[in-house]
C-alpha cells in the first residue's frame, strides 16, 4: 500500500523505493543522521537524536522515514534500538542522478553546438 501524506492539501505518493529515499533525504535532520551512522558506525535511537535537541517521538519519526526508505537497518537487543547505514538506496539514486545529468550534458553540448553554428551562419551573411 503506497503511503500517502498530505501537505498543503495536495497528497504525495511515494510509491517506489526511490520516491522513498529522495523524500528521506529531502529532510536535513535525516541527512545529518545518515552522516552520523557514516561517520560512526552503529548508533542508538538516542544517540541519534540527541545533537538535534528534539524529542524522542520526533527522533523516533526521523528514523522511521529513513527506515521505510531502507536508508537504516534496525537491530534491537531488549529495550535498546540501534541503527546501521545501507547504502544501497543511495546508489540507486546515485545512478538516477548519474543518468539524468549526462541527459542534461548532452543536450546542453548539443544546444551550445547550435547557437555556435547559427551565430557563425549569421556572422558571414
Amino acid at each position: 500500500m503506497a503511503k500517502v501524506i498530505i501537505y498543503n492539501h495536495m497528497a504525495i505518493h511515494y510509491d517506489t523505493p526511490l520516491d522513498r529515499t529522495f523524500h528521506a533525504l529531502g529532510d536535513p535532520t535525516r541527512r545529518r543522521m545518515l552522516s552520523a551512522l557514516h561517520d560512526n558506525g552503529n548508533l542508538t535511537a538516542g544517540e541519534l537524536g540527541s545533537p538535534f535537541n528534539m524529542s524522542q517521538p520526533s527522533a523516533s519519526k526521523h528514523l522511521s522515514v529513513l527506515e521505510k526508505a531502507g536508508l537504516v537497518k534496525r537491530t534491537v537487543k531488549g529495550r535498546k534500538h540501534s541503527f546501521s547505514l545501507n547504502a544501497a538506496p543511495l546508489e540507486e539514486a546515485d545512478s538516477w542522478i548519474s543518468r539524468h545529468t549526462a541527459f542534461w550534458n548532452g543536450s546542453l553540448d548539443r544546444l551550445e553546438a547550435l547557437v555556435e553554428t547559427v551565430t557563425k551562419e549569421d556572422i558571414n551573411d
